[in-house]
């Protein structure tokens, strides 16, 4: 994994930014794009951390997204739903209480709100497959039946998130997903820091 070492250049002089200038925010806006686009690139680091992480699965936490992402992609989704099926478990290492948010808050400025609340939301609707052997209720996604993205989280967790779990699966390898990753955060549909 590499680390962020900025380049030297100027800096902005406020110590609190009721004191910035325009030309304060000029230099940072400099800074920004270049990091800003690049983002793609600190995703696919921190991918590269579920590697070897196992909790107790039978593959460890980079291969379970490589195998959802490998068996969307090959059932043709679109480059948009593979990249949040490869990250749908990005935030494990994080949030181990809420791990779907935090790749939902991550991907969010980038795809459709379907995408996102399916990544969102798919941490309730895989503990269909679970909840019941640890006492808890296993339809607790009932909650969402009238949602109109209920069947598209349900058909991601059926599909591809509860079955990419088999250590005898060829999966596509990351470097297979760089491109479309890439692509995808190299600028946001939707957010307040525009950048056109």
């Amino acid at each position: 994994m590499t680390e962020h070492h900025e380049k030297p250049g100027k800096r902005a002089k406020f110590r609190a930014m009721t004191e910035g200038t325009q030309e304060d925010w000029g230099i940072i806006a400099e800074h920004f794009m270049p990091f800003a686009v690049n983002g793609g690139k600190r995703i696919l680091d921190h991918l590269r951390i579920l590697k070897g992480d196992y909790g107790g699965f039978p593959v460890d936490r980079l291969e379970h997204s490589l195998q959802t992402a490998t068996r969307a992609h090959k059932d043709g989704r679109d480059e948009e739903y593979v990249v949040c099926a490869l990250l749908h478990d990005i935030g494990d290492t994080l949030g181990a209480f809420n791990h779907p948010d935090i790749a939902a808050a991550i991907l969010k400025p980038f795809v459709s709100e379907e995408n996102r609340w399916m990544v969102e939301k798919h941490g309730i609707f895989q503990g269909y497959y679970f909840f019941h052997h640890l006492g808890m209720d296993r339809d607790m996604r009932d909650q969402f039946r009238d949602h109109k993205y209920f069947h598209h989280t349900y058909e991601f967790c059926e599909k591809y998130d509860q079955t990419a779990f088999d250590p005898d699966y060829e999966s596509m390898p990351l470097e297979a997903f760089e491109p479309m990753v890439m692509k995808l955060f190299q600028a946001p549909k939707n957010s307040v820091y525009s950048i056109d």
